[in-house]
């Protein structure tokens, strides 16, 4: 079972879906927040990066190649993927950001 923040359900969905109307985006962060989790358990670390090609991310969640490649772009640029690459061939790593986490404990820290 994958734990997901409430966040993610109550307001990314609908910011991702509604909003911006990318659906894929949405479907691309859940399955790279599965994926980060279960890299994590088994390497009992926390917060791996994540490798994976666009046809891998597109044959996992069921869509074409450029609407993963789509999704991945959009969520990079809303800083909800980070995206390194070793060499400009090499297939891309990733890791799944959190920013509403990290404003929460920028808030707690003030107070």
């Amino acid at each position: 079972m994958i734990a997901i923040d409430d966040y993610v359900v109550d307001v990314l969905m609908r910011d991702l879906v509604g909003h911006d109307r990318r659906m894929v985006s949405f479907l691309v962060y859940l399955w790279f927040t599965r994926e980060q989790e279960r890299v994590s358990e088994k390497e009992q670390r926390k917060g791996n990066v994540v490798e994976a090609s666009y046809r891998q991310i597109a044959e996992c969640i069921g869509v074409s190649k450029s609407s993963a490649q789509a999704a991945v772009g959009w969520l990079v640029k809303r800083k909800l993927l980070a995206s390194t690459k070793k060499t400009a061939t090499a297939t891309p790593r990733y890791k799944v950001l959190t920013p509403w986490r990290d404003y929460e404990s920028r808030n707690r820290s003030r107070t």
